[in-house]
């Protein structure tokens, strides 16, 4: 199951709001619908595929709102949200949401929350066992357009290397380290949506996480502000 779009368009004040500003929302909204039930059709990485086809059946996972304020970048899915068709829906995503200072029913809230991975299925596993980094047909095929239909972002937050490398571009650093640490001038550097870097929630960063206690210490109490004062924005 994919979740793709919400069912009613931005409300502002209803004495201000004029007849196609309402009208341009509901356009917004099913050229979203269509977009996403496009994607949740697609099978390029195993029909047309650069490289080996998907092992296994395409699974698109994703959320989108043309409402959205926040969206989460991410990689691709993984084995427990392959099965569910939800993202997130492992001990990575608890973690992300307490980065995030939420909780389940904010995170999943179609209305202010995107959730779009660099990768929409499940990549398969390599023979150590672990997860192929996302597939190169994805990003090329939906990402511009399926941004270009979320037009009230305010905040992006790259989680890994690859989604740093497509949002940030230039301003990406040679490692994921220093890409997180520069996270500041980072900030400074973007606008609407502003970007905040950060390392992939996964236990595998553990290692990372307490060589660098300046990540929970500087920047995730910025993560909750900006954060809560998106959230906080008239819908």
């Amino acid at each position: 199951m994919v979740n793709a779009a919400e069912s009613s368009p931005p409300r502002q004040g209803r004495a201000s709001r004029r007849p196609q500003e309402r009208g341009s929302g509901r356009a917004r909204t099913r050229k979203l619908a269509a977009l996403a039930a496009e994607i949740a059709a697609c099978r390029i990485c195993r029909d047309r595929p650069e490289g080996p086809p998907l092992p296994h059946e395409p699974r698109p996972v994703f959320r989108a709102s043309a409402t959205a304020r926040i969206c989460i970048a991410g990689q691709a899915p993984g084995t427990r949200v392959h099965a569910s068709g939800t993202p997130f829906t492992d001990p990575s995503g608890d973690r992300l949401r307490a980065w995030m200072g939420v909780d389940a029913a904010t995170f999943y809230g179609l209305s202010r929350i995107a959730i779009i991975p660099m990768g929409f299925c499940y990549p398969g596993q390599d023979e150590r066992g672990a997860d192929l980094p996302p597939r190169r047909e994805c990003a090329p095929a939906w990402r511009a357009a399926l941004f270009g239909a979320l037009p009230r972002l305010e905040l992006v937050l790259a989680v890994g290397s690859y989604a740093q490398a497509w949002h940030l571009g230039g301003l990406k650093r040679p490692t994921l380290g220093g890409t997180v640490a520069d996270w500041r001038e980072i900030m400074a550097a973007t606008a609407r949506p502003v970007v905040i870097p950060l390392p992939h929630p996964s236990w595998r960063n553990n290692a990372w996480l307490k060589q660098n206690p300046w990540f929970e210490a500087d920047l995730l109490p910025v993560l909750r502000r900006e954060v809560g004062r998106v959230l906080a924005l008239p819908n």
